[in-house]
């Protein structure tokens, strides 16, 4: 992988954090994922850099992405000793992944729809 100028922030990819916010996604998940989306591969370091996240809340974002199957990892060899470096990129495209977040979205409306129903009904039966 070539190094690249990192990817700074657009004002309409803050606004698309921001709404992702919003609908109940959390800020630091919305914030990985908006980077990852804009490149083609990256590293961690890069996403916390462009991103203005800490290493950790890097970590914890990209373990639920890769547990939703968004995102795959793989480990480059760094020369000499130490630690592979994790490289992430997309599985699936962000309009995929915006269709996949509104059905879950839609389930939740439906299971709350069907709890104030079942509320009603129990307080009408008392």
């Amino acid at each position: 992988m070539v190094e690249t100028e990192r990817y700074k922030f657009k004002p309409q990819d803050k606004k698309i954090i921001n709404i992702f916010t919003e609908l109940g996604m959390p800020r630091n998940l919305a914030k990985t994922l908006m980077y990852i989306s804009q490149v083609d591969e990256c590293k961690s370091a890069e996403i916390e850099h462009g991103a203005d996240l800490r290493q950790p809340e890097v970590s914890v974002a990209m373990q639920q992405l890769q547990n939703k199957g968004w995102v795959q990892k793989r480990h480059k060899k760094k020369k000499g000793k130490g630690r592979p470096v994790h490289i992430y990129k997309l599985t699936s495209s962000i309009d995929s992944i915006v269709r996949n977040f509104e059905k879950e979205k839609i389930q939740e409306i439906e299971t709350v729809k069907k709890d104030l129903a079942d509320l009603k009904n129990l307080i009408n039966s008392m």
